[in-house]
């Protein structure tokens, strides 16, 4: 007859459960998290209004919104910096709802 087990399972195979158990109870329309590929081409649309007084575009808001994370690595850049950081490109954050990071 064969002994029974008093190992309790491996933390790596609670948390592999754990996974599985929310993907299969989550609701069909649950968002999910996507990674933002950080590409300061896609601000392309912000740059008449970072360069001048015109107001954002809902484009440029969107890219705006959807770069957020990825704000920090663009003003770092000196290439990049002039646009984020100038009055313009501050007001371009805020008329979209962007605050101005703190990095």
């Amino acid at each position: 007859m064969a002994k029974p087990c008093n190992r309790s399972p491996s933390p790596s195979l609670l948390v592999a459960a754990l996974m599985a158990a929310l993907v299969l109870l989550s609701p069909d329309g649950a968002p999910v998290a996507e990674a933002v590929m950080c590409s300061a081409t896609q601000l392309s649309p912000c740059v008449p209004a970072m360069t001048s007084s015109a107001p954002p575009s809902a484009l440029c808001c969107s890219k705006m919104r959807e770069q957020r994370p990825c704000l920090c690595e663009y003003i770092r850049n000196p290439n990049l910096r002039q646009y984020l950081t100038s009055a313009d490109g501050r007001t371009v954050m805020r008329v979209c709802g962007v605050p101005y990071p703190t990095c």
